[in-house]
């Protein structure tokens, strides 16, 4: 593999497809997920939303979709998590995936809290579930590459935002702030409306996102993911391509190493 590669960023939404008439009831169709991954024949892939939570926390069939996406993506590496396990669970999206095409090695998993903001859930009062980040590095054409995956929580859908509730970007301003010192790269949901903050805050620790002209959502007009690298990888070329097989876009995007990265062999 040369030093270009490719990298696929995709909220799956469980496998869920999209319906403009009944969206929260449209079919769970892995078959489609898959299709659309494959047809993007990326480098490294970067998934949110694997598998669809139980209520209250039950775990029996837990990886089912990403078991199948292992067997489809025979090719690649992967690493995969689950947030902890926790009781107030609700039926939505969640776990985060990396493949890659070169071996993923020192992954990394870390929980980021989520406050006891109440929300109205179906009548009963609920408080929201902790989030997640995971890592792994890997190397490509000789240069080492840090691979960071994420999915905060959607505060605007509480009524409220990340700004008055800070500490998960914190947490993983943080992380890129200790990857600073070699080529990494940050994909996720990060689900904040005002992607200009967010961009902000990142950058102040050394990190751009490809893009934030265009849409991620197909439910509000919002830039919610993102690809987020440091000085010591360029973009050459990116994607916002609307899929049918979810509610998010994907967003796909072609780096290759600045010459300072330096190489490992």
């Amino acid at each position: 593999m040369s030093a270009r590669f490719k990298v696929l960023q995709f909220n799956m939404q469980f496998g869920q497809v999209w319906s403009d008439y009944y969206p929260d009831h449209a079919p769970v169709r892995l078959d489609a997920t898959i299709r659309e991954i494959q047809s993007h024949d990326a480098d490294i892939i970067l998934l949110q939303e694997v598998e669809r939570a139980q209520p209250g926390g039950t775990r029996s069939g837990e990886s089912r979709n990403y078991a199948g996406l292992k067997q489809a993506l025979a090719g690649y590496d992967s690493y995969f998590s689950l947030p902890k396990p926790d009781p107030r669970e609700l039926p939505f999206g969640t776990g985060l995936a990396i493949f890659s095409k070169t071996p993923l090695r020192d992954t990394l998993r870390m929980d980021l809290p989520s406050p006891p903001v109440a929300f109205d859930f179906n009548g009963e009062t609920r408080t929201p579930t902790d989030r997640l980040l995971i890592g792994a590095t890997t190397v490509i054409g000789g240069h080492e590459l840090g691979l960071l995956n994420t999915h905060l929580l959607a505060f605007f859908m509480l009524n409220t935002s990340s700004e008055e509730h800070p500490g998960q970007r914190k947490l993983v301003a943080e992380q890129l702030r200790l990857n600073s010192g070699r080529a990494t790269l940050l994909g996720g949901d990060f689900n904040v409306r005002n992607h200009v903050s967010l961009a902000g805050q990142f950058g102040e620790v050394g990190y751009h996102t490809v893009q934030t002209k265009e849409w991620t959502w197909r439910r509000r007009p919002f830039v919610l993911d993102h690809l987020f690298y440091n000085d010591w990888l360029r973009p050459t070329a990116h994607w916002v391509k609307p899929t049918p097989a979810s509610d998010h876009h994907t967003l796909s995007a072609e780096f290759e190493f600045t010459p300072g990265s330096g190489a490992i062999w």
